[in-house]
């Protein structure tokens, strides 16, 4: 009988993460990103690929979640962020003016480290965003948040309790309903930082389980600290370091590769405990 990990068999677990296309879903190209006069991410170039989860591992400090932050503009709301390179999404430089920030973040969503449910009802919570879009028809709310509910594992424990406030829920329900309030939207890219780093072990479990469960249907790129878990559930890979006060990618590749056979000395240091 095949040994079972969390819903998963590991014979489906390694064929998921080795089935993965490298097609082209967003392209970095000569990224760089700047606070004031500080740059703090310099040069950055990498594809990430469709269906594919991409783990982006370093030491705080080193711009992984500024590099997050300009996949969807989000660095649009920091005061004296700039951004420099490109970013292609379906062909169009995300990073050029004018554009439609409200449908790039529909189509590329963020959850954060902390969730951050609204302070209404577990319903409401996710048929705002659907309202926010134009979508009034009841029965196909309701269909659309019994169906992303179900998808992130909650379903079964909140069905009878749609009226309760979020922000009763545990942590790790709060983060699985900001999972589900941004797959209502049918996104095609879905950006975390550090999803699980607040959750107590049970919960980022559960949370970790789900976002293997989303492999093949939407692109994740997780930042995470824990290595074990960039390990687990990524395709992909990306180390980020500090040279010269300024973040920088180092190496990236396939999670695999990129954990077992590093090909920079300052990867295999860090992936092995020496550094970091």
């Amino acid at each position: 009988m095949a040994l079972q990990t969390k819903g998963f068999t590991l014979g489906q677990l390694t064929e998921a993460k080795t089935c993965c296309e490298p097609i082209p879903h967003l392209s970095v190209h000569n990224l760089s990103v700047k606070y004031q006069h500080k740059t703090v991410l310099e040069n950055v170039n990498l594809d990430i690929y469709k269906g594919c989860i991409t783990a982006l591992i370093g030491p705080s400090g080193c711009g992984k979640t500024s590099f997050l932050s300009t996949l969807n503009r989000m660095t649009d709301m920091i005061a004296g962020a700039s951004v420099s390179g490109k970013v292609l999404f379906h062909d169009d430089n995300i990073l050029n003016q004018p554009i439609d920030l409200l449908t790039l973040r529909r189509q590329i969503g963020m959850i954060f480290q902390k969730p951050n449910p609204f302070p209404l009802s577990i319903y409401r919570n996710l048929a705002l965003p659907l309202r926010e879009i134009g979508i009034k028809d009841k029965q196909l709310i309701d269909y659309k948040i019994e169906t992303v509910l179900k998808d992130v594992g909650l379903w079964q424990e909140v069905h009878h309790q749609l009226d309760m406030t979020a922000t009763k829920l545990s942590g790790g329900q709060q983060q699985r309903l900001c999972i589900a309030r941004a797959l209502v939207l049918e996104p095609e890219i879905l950006l975390m930082d550090e999803p699980c780093s607040a959750l107590d072990p049970i919960s980022s479990a559960v949370v970790e389980d789900l976002i293997v469960s989303l492999r093949g249907r939407y692109t994740v790129v997780i930042v995470t600290h824990n290595l074990a878990q960039a390990k687990r559930v990524a395709n992909y890979a990306g180390f980020f370091w500090m040279q010269e006060r300024v973040g920088k990618l180092v190496e990236f590749g396939r999670s695999q590769h990129l954990f077992d056979q590093p090909q920079n000395e300052l990867t295999a240091a860090f992936v092995n405990g020496r550094k970091g």
